[in-house]
C-alpha cells in the first residue's frame, strides 16, 4: 500500500511539472503573437481613387480589434467632419514641432476637404487619429475623441 501510494505521488508530480511546462510554452507562444501584431503595418487603399493609408503605429492593429466601432457605424460624413479639424491640427504640429513633442508628428497627413477618399480611407483616418490621442494624450482639437 505505501509503494502504490509513493508511486501515485510521484506520478502526480510528474505530471504536474509536465503540464506546467505545456503552460509556459502556450504562454510564450501567446506573447509572440501579440508582439507581431503590435508592430504590423496596416495599408488601407481605395484603388479605384488611388488614395492609401499607410499606419506604422505598434499597437494600433491590436487596438483596432478591440476598440473600434464596426464598419457602417458612422456615416462617412460623420467620419470627415471629425478628420478635417484633427488633420487640419496634426499637419500645423507637423510644419512647426517647436514646443511640442515632436517625435509624434514626423510626416504631414495628406487629407484635403472635398475630396471623396471613401469610406474605408475615412473609417481608418478616424480611428487611427481617436488611438493617437487617447494613447498618446494628446487632443487635436475639433471633436473629442471618445470610444
Amino acid at each position: 500500500m505505501k509503494q502504490l501510494l509513493t508511486f501515485l505521488v510521484l506520478f502526480m508530480g510528474i505530471i504536474a511539472c509536465s503540464t506546467q511546462q505545456k503552460s509556459v510554452a502556450s504562454s510564450q507562444k501567446t506573447d509572440s503573437k501579440v508582439t507581431a501584431s503590435k508592430s504590423d503595418t496596416i495599408r488601407i487603399a481605395n484603388d479605384s481613387l488611388e488614395y492609401e493609408i499607410i499606419i506604422i503605429d505598434p499597437g494600433f492593429s491590436s487596438w483596432m480589434l478591440t476598440n473600434a466601432r464596426d464598419r457602417g457605424f458612422y456615416s462617412q460624413s460623420y467620419l470627415e467632419n471629425h478628420n478635417i479639424p484633427w488633420v487640419t491640427e496634426w499637419n500645423i504640429r507637423a510644419r512647426s514641432p517647436i514646443g511640442r513633442r515632436a517625435n509624434l508628428y514626423e510626416m504631414q497627413i495628406d487629407y484635403r476637404q472635398g475630396i471623396n477618399y471613401g469610406y474605408e480611407v475615412n473609417y481608418m483616418l478616424f480611428n487611427y487619429l481617436t488611438y493617437f490621442q487617447l494613447t498618446n494624450k494628446e487632443r487635436l482639437g475639433g471633436p473629442i475623441p471618445r470610444l
